[in-house]
C-alpha cells in the first residue's frame, strides 16, 4: 500500500511573527512529522499550494479534485485548513469518494507549536486512510467524520457530528 499526501496550507503549516498574529503559511509539515515518528508505510507528498482555507477558491478546490482523481493510489490523505475542509471534502466525494479513500486532516494549533493537536490529527489521518472503505473523511479531535454530517465548532474549537 502506498499512500498519496496532498499539502494545500491551513493553521498546520503556518509560521507566526509576531504577537499581532501576522502569519505566512509555511512548508508542509507532514512529510517531517511522519518521518519523526517512523512511519514505514511508503508514501509520496505532493505540495499543491499553501494557502489559508478562506482564501480557497473553486480553482483551488478543482486542483485538489483533479490531482487524488489522477494519482496512482486509492489511500489519499489532504493536508487542509479547517475553515472549509467540509466544502473541499464535499467537492472530492462528489468526484472520487466511491473509488478512493480520502481523508483530509488539518488542526486547530500549528504544527510548529509545541501544544498542537497536528501530530495526533495525523496519526488518526493515517490510521484511517489504511482501514476505511472508498470515501471521504475528515480526521479531526481524534474522530472520523462523513463531510456531510459534520461542521467546526468555532466557539469550542472543535469539531462535531450534526
Amino acid at each position: 500500500m502506498k499512500l498519496a499526501i496532498f499539502t494545500t496550507g491551513g493553521t498546520i503549516d503556518k509560521v507566526y511573527f509576531d504577537a499581532k498574529s501576522d502569519y505566512k503559511v509555511g512548508e508542509p509539515q507532514i512529510k517531517s512529522i511522519l518521518d519523526r515518528v517512523g512511519v514505514t508505510i511508503p508514501f509520496e507528498v505532493t505540495e499543491l499550494f499553501y494557502k489559508d482555507s478562506l482564501d480557497l477558491t473553486d480553482q483551488d478546490r478543482a486542483l485538489i479534485v483533479d490531482s487524488v482523481a489522477a494519482v496512482d493510489t486509492d489511500r489519499i490523505i489532504v493536508t487542509h485548513g479547517t475553515d472549509t475542509m467540509v466544502e473541499t471534502a464535499k467537492v472530492l466525494k462528489e468526484r472520487v469518494g466511491d473509488v478512493k479513500t480520502v481523508v483530509l486532516v488539518g488542526s486547530l494549533a500549528p504544527a510548529r507549536f509545541r501544544e498542537t493537536d497536528a501530530e495526533f490529527n495525523i496519526g488518526v489521518a493515517v490510521g484511517a486512510v489504511q482501514s476505511l472503505g472508498p470515501g471521504v473523511y475528515l480526521a479531526m479531535n481524534g474522530r472520523i467524520f462523513d463531510p456531510e454530517s459534520v461542521r467546526k465548532n468555532r466557539a469550542e474549537n472543535r469539531f462535531e457530528a450534526i
